[in-house]
């Protein structure tokens, strides 16, 4: 199974109030996802990254209808999207995942 996980900048966490790890809704104008956060310093401060070469991540969601012109593949990179922590988790969540998030929650 592929991880679905959101890289966010520790600065950009820290403002939104987002925990490695933690569950976060990220959304635009065509669709929203659930993935776990990963904070890192590896993207820049404004800058999202998630995994979309598997269908399972669900990257497609958030995507608009406007595609690359030579290659048609769906815009991933210039994608504005909002990242904001939530309690929902999603449908496809693993048990662990969903223990593991129970405990983040009591520990808070």
């Amino acid at each position: 199974m592929v991880e679905r996980h959101s890289g966010v900048h520790d600065h950009d966490a820290e403002q939104r109030g987002i925990h490695d790890g933690g569950w976060v809704e990220v959304s635009s104008r065509a669709g929203q996802i659930t993935l776990r956060a990963q904070i890192t310093d590896r993207v820049a401060p404004g800058v999202v990254y998630t995994t979309f070469h598997h269908p399972e991540t669900g990257a497609n969601v958030v995507t608009t209808e406007n595609s690359d012109w030579a290659t048609n593949c769906p815009e991933y990179k210039v994608t504005a999207v909002q990242v904001m922590p939530t309690r929902r988790i999603p449908e496809r969540a693993t048990p662990e995942q969903v223990l593991r998030a129970a405990e983040q929650q009591i520990a808070k």
